[in-house]
């Protein structure tokens, strides 16, 4: 733990134990080659992951923002006076900006795995709400959710904006939820947005904005792999690839190699073939009762969700039982 000011604590859980190079070598030894998202999130992967929240295209942030403007207070009267709010993949902690005036939370607790960025965010947090007691945690949520010593008693409620759970595959999210549910306790609180299933087209667009910013934060993984772990990959010679796969109802990332290629990392050769690819992100797409019957099975009921006119996005409030 390190302190920042009076208000702030910041605590290292050192979410790279699990080595890069160990991973990376792992998922790219696959018939499928295949790197995990989180790995995305370095300090330029997530100033990229917020630039792309600006793009028009991608509606997510701009329908989320309303929803939250809009119910803020019924939202604060489904939760408990003083209660501790924990925000998994906190990113710049924007979002849950809105929230704070109307709840008033005890304490707030942030989370993500790139530590400069999380400091950051941390510190314009509490220039911002001086009276907000910040307890933030580094750790690799997708791994381990970790409450950091000190945070005071209340009740415990998870705020995941975005659609960051649509990373999770339907079986991963289960045992996440799980792990959700465990951290919060009984009678404890998940506010989570999720993204909905809807027009192909709209979602393939959200993923492949004209700017090239997401094809950018895709490609940012493979400067990665050359300046930590030694590799020697030509960024030129791979294209960013994203669409939506009906049948899995799931929108899928990939690098797309454009020739016949080989590739070190430490030393270990990967050959690629043209059209070969390494699959970066799944971002899965929920009905609101496909999703509602997920959360129902990890030991949650549904006090209340609310959705914008056009049918994209949702939000949930959830109890743990």
């Amino acid at each position: 733990m390190n302190s920042l000011n009076p208000n702030i604590s910041f605590h290292d859980f050192q979410p790279e134990l699990q080595s890069f190079s160990e991973s990376v070598i792992e998922g790219l030894s696959y018939p499928q080659k295949r790197i995990p998202p989180k790995f995305f999130y370095n300090e330029r992967g997530s100033i990229l992951f917020e630039k792309i929240l600006e793009q028009p295209e991608y509606y997510i942030p701009e329908k989320e923002r309303e929803l939250l403007h809009q119910h803020s207070d019924e939202i604060a009267a489904l939760i408990k006076p003083d209660a501790v709010l924990i925000e998994p993949g906190c990113g710049s902690c924007e979002k849950v900006q809105l929230l704070l005036k109307p709840l008033l939370p005890s304490a707030y607790v942030p989370m993500d795995i790139s530590a400069d960025f999380l400091m950051q965010s941390t510190v314009d947090m509490s220039r911002k709400f001086p009276w907000l007691n910040i307890y933030a945690a580094c750790l690799d949520f997708t791994r381990e959710l970790i409450m950091p010593e000190g945070v005071p008693q209340g009740q415990r409620v998870v705020f995941i904006p975005g659609s960051s759970l649509g990373n999770f595959n339907p079986q991963e999210l289960r045992y996440f939820l799980n792990d959700i549910r465990r951290l919060v306790g009984k009678n404890g609180g998940l506010l989570v947005g999720i993204d909905r299933k809807k027009d192909p087209a709209i979602l393939n667009a959200a993923y492949n904005d004209a700017a090239g910013v997401t094809a950018a934060f895709n490609l940012n993984l493979l400067d990665r792999f050359n300046k930590e772990i030694d590799g020697n990959f030509m960024l030129d010679f791979f294209e960013h690839d994203a669409f939506y796969n009906v049948n899995l109802g799931r929108i899928e990332m990939h690098l797309t190699s454009l020739v016949d290629q080989q590739v070190t990392i430490l030393d270990k050769q990967f050959n690629f073939k043209e059209g070969e690819t390494i699959h970066t992100e799944n971002s899965y797409k929920y009905d609101q009762e496909e999703f509602i019957r997920l959360a129902l099975k990890s030991g949650f009921t549904n006090l209340k969700k609310w959705s914008d006119e056009d049918g994209f996005f949702s939000i949930y409030f959830f109890k743990a039982m």
